[in-house]
């Protein structure tokens, strides 16, 4: 019988909590086989099985371990069980005969209902989203139906009931612990101040419109908004170091490189990866970097690696519809962007009233160490190469690189 214990996962941690159990308790585990996933203070990661035999669980999910705890114990000298020697095909999921529980078509296949009830949603219209199921594995029965059109334009929250009073509580997470205590210690230890500017989308959708197809094909992802603002930030960052940089003790810290990282929302919570010197990738690069940080938060496997040395961070509030907000610093960072909805605005150009996409954008910094100078520019500055893309190349106009000006 050999232990699985709680592995180290770094320097600062001391305890960790048990999300779920991937496989079950007298179940038989093959080596290296996922068995659990855990949750620290700054990430999620997976434990696996150090050898095959049957999974003895010892921690309950949602249970807070400290680091060294036995989580597991393996019984590797067990045999094999002849159900275990040949998993069924993934594709058997797919070809398995279905039940006669398809409702009619008028309704979508991902609503469970029965064949009164979907007829009753076709004939009347009824949003299904707005019915509560309560028949067996959440389908739609016909008194769920007919409760709904007795009651239009009220809907209880899910798993509730109309007039419920009723008040749940869950256990904080590490994680959400964490981010509250961060985000406590940013607004009490720094001298924050937001300052906000607007950019003319203009070129840039011009741009990724022309360009988008053969981008893909090239590179084999998107091009996104985020490739843009990465590369303009780096550039600014390099012109005003103190936006770069950070304070330790007495001392300023600054960085000639771009480590930026970028807020990813997550449903345990937001997470902070960061792309590595910024400064010296390609737009390519940089676009890939993002759907590889983004697929590994959502999908919990982020490292610790990843979550730290950041130097600058931008967050994008605009993909939840956010027009204008006032984002708060990553701390030991000194500043952040936030990205906004880009929304068609009339704005006067030489004397005409032009109708064009506008996105805000704010810069909320730490006053001790950036001014209110070195602020502002540095939004201008990354206004104008977001406006005029071909700036991104150079950090300079071509025009007056040519002519030494």
């Amino acid at each position: 019988m050999i232990e699985i214990k709680v592995p180290t996962v770094g320097e600062s941690i001391n305890e960790v909590t048990l999300l779920k159990w991937t496989k079950k308790d007298g179940e038989w585990v093959e080596r290296d086989e996922v068995i659990a996933e855990l949750e620290s203070e700054k990430a999620t990661f997976e434990v696996n099985a150090e050898q095959a035999g049957i999974l003895t669980t010892v921690g309950k999910e949602g249970d807070t371990l400290n680091i060294g705890d036995v989580l597991a114990k393996i019984d590797e000298t067990a045999a094999k069980p002849e159900s275990a020697a040949a998993p069924a095909p993934k594709e058997a999921a797919v070809s398995a005969p279905v039940k006669n529980e398809a409702p009619v078509t008028a309704v979508s296949n991902d609503i469970k209902a029965t064949p009164v009830a979907s007829a009753i949603i076709a004939d009347k219209k009824v949003d299904p989203s707005n019915i509560k199921p309560t028949g067996a594995g959440g389908k739609i029965v016909k008194h769920d139906v007919l409760e709904a059109l007795a009651n239009p334009g009220k809907k209880a929250f899910a798993g509730g009931e109309l007039y419920s009073r009723n008040v749940r509580q869950e256990k904080m997470s590490n994680l959400r612990k964490t981010i509250s205590k961060r985000l406590v210690e940013a607004k009490n230890t720094t001298a924050m101040l937001t300052t906000f500017n607007e950019v003319d989308m203009t070129r840039i959708m011009e741009v990724r419109k022309q360009y988008k197809d053969k981008f893909k094909e090239l590179h084999g992802v998107n091009l996104g908004f985020m490739s843009f603002f990465a590369k303009a930030c780096a550039i600014a960052l390099g012109e005003w170091p103190s936006v770069n940089a950070y304070i330790d003790g007495d001392q300023l810290v600054y960085h000639d490189y771009a480590d930026i990282s970028i807020a990813v929302s997550t449903p345990r919570g937001l997470t902070v990866p960061v792309m590595r010197n910024v400064e010296s990738l390609s737009m390519a690069d940089i676009e890939k970097k993002v759907v590889e940080l983004a697929g590994k938060a959502r999908d919990s496997k982020l490292t610790a690696e990843e979550l730290q040395g950041g130097t600058f961070t931008i967050t994008n509030g605009g993909v939840f519809g956010s027009l204008m907000s006032t984002p708060i610093i990553n701390i030991p960072q000194s500043a952040i962007l936030g990205m906004h909805k880009i929304q068609e605005r009339p704005m006067a150009i030489n004397g005409q009233v032009l109708v064009r996409p506008m996105m805000y954008v704010a810069l909320s910094y730490d006053h001790r160490i950036i001014d209110g100078r070195e602020s502002v520019s540095f939004l201008v500055r990354v206004k104008e190469l977001l406006e005029n893309p071909e700036l991104l190349l150079f950090g300079k106009d071509p025009v007056k690189t040519l002519l030494e000006v």
